[in-house]
């Protein structure tokens, strides 16, 4: 049994990673990692360590990290925060002289992955189809973007260049508004404007590469947004009911997007697509981590954090029948806060409510 750290635990991503990691067939021994004592708390992890570092922001992260991983000696660490592998890996090489393994891209690929502006830049001059985008760095590039980008309701899309679950996402066609909610994250300079795309339809590829191979990936598309109502944009980053799904069109584009942004992928790539008016995905961004409801694919027959945590510490690649899309279509993860997902298909729920004779008022 080997250790394996994972940072940010307690909160649904790392938790979801951790619960697939206990049903692998070979054992493990987790190290959970966080700066809150309260997620600590209720964390499966087997191990725990509180380090009360600014969140990957603060000068004291690296000497933390390090301490703790010379003291533990794991053999492959688990980053489940955009920031903070961003960070990590400016220091990859003590982090591996620890002992510990890691299994992500190059660094200049996280650094485009991070920033979506960044990432944008790359996909605009490799040709993928992608919704015109523009830095806010003042007021004035605020009223080219409503001049140049508003659809025809003079509608723009922004959002913060860093950072995941909507984070400043804002929808709208009003100047004084637009400026003052950049204002309140102080985000000029840090905030993008893109055309607005149809956000209410949104798919994720997530996949697993190895020096540049691909080992698996699975695509799921979101039915609904969890709390979208709690957001004036109605994008929270969490999935009320996720569902397996596939096409070969997402198929294409997911690829392209990888391969547009690294031309040898290694480790985790989940890529997030919007469709557009026309019905087509457009890639939003690419996060280097597993997402929240990886569980699902676990429950459903894919274990992926259990693949790549085999293939890293073991050498043990999945036989799988299709390295596409492996799980059938219309499976459904209905999710809320306090409960425990359930796993099903639209037919067993409609049948469900037909049983109960469940009455439409």
């Amino acid at each position: 049994m080997g250790k394996i750290v994972i940072t940010d635990v307690g909160v649904a991503p790392a938790e979801n990673v951790i619960k697939s990691i206990n049903k692998s067939k070979i054992k493990e021994e987790i190290v959970g990692v966080s700066r809150n004592p309260f997620n600590l708390f209720s964390s499966k992890a087997q191990l725990k360590h509180h380090i009360s570092y600014e969140y990957a922001f603060g000068s004291e992260y690296k000497k933390s990290l390090l301490g703790l991983l010379n003291q533990e000696k794991p053999k492959l660490a688990i980053f489940m925060n955009d920031r903070e592998i961003l960070e990590a890996s400016k220091f990859r090489g003590e982090i591996q002289a620890t002992g510990t393994k890691l299994y992500m891209p190059e660094h200049k690929v996280i650094e485009a992955c991070t920033d979506k502006y960044l990432s944008y830049k790359v996909w605009e001059s490799e040709g993928i189809k992608v919704p015109k985008t523009l830095i806010i760095n003042d007021r004035s590039d605020l009223k080219r973007a409503f001049s140049e980008l508003g659809d025809n309701d003079g509608k723009i899309w922004l959002r913060s260049t860093i950072g995941a679950g909507g984070k400043g996402a804002l929808p709208t066609n009003d100047y004084e508004f637009a400026q003052n909610w950049i204002d309140i994250y102080n985000g000029w300079g840090e905030f993008t404007a893109s055309e607005l795309l149809q956000s209410e339809k949104t798919v994720t590829w997530l996949s697993i590469w190895y020096e540049g191979e691909l080992v698996v990936a699975q695509t799921r598309r979101r039915k609904s947004w969890g709390f979208g109502n709690r957001t004036l944009s109605g994008v929270t980053g969490i999935t009320g009911v996720g569902e397996t799904f596939s096409d070969d069109t997402v198929d294409r584009v997911a690829l392209d997007t990888i391969f547009a942004i690294d031309k040898k992928p290694h480790g985790v790539y989940g890529v997030d697509m919007t469709y557009d008016r026309n019905g087509f995905p457009n890639p939003t961004e690419i996060n280097m981590r597993f997402f929240t409801t990886c569980y699902f694919f676990t429950e459903a027959g894919l274990n992926m954090p259990e693949i790549y945590k085999d293939i890293i510490l073991h050498n043990r690649f999945p036989t799988v029948e299709k390295k596409i899309n492996p799980l059938p279509n219309g499976l459904l993860w209905i999710r809320d806060m306090d409960r425990e997902p359930i796993l099903t298909t639209e037919e067993e729920v409609m049948k469900s409510l037909i049983e109960q004779k469940i009455v439409t008022l």
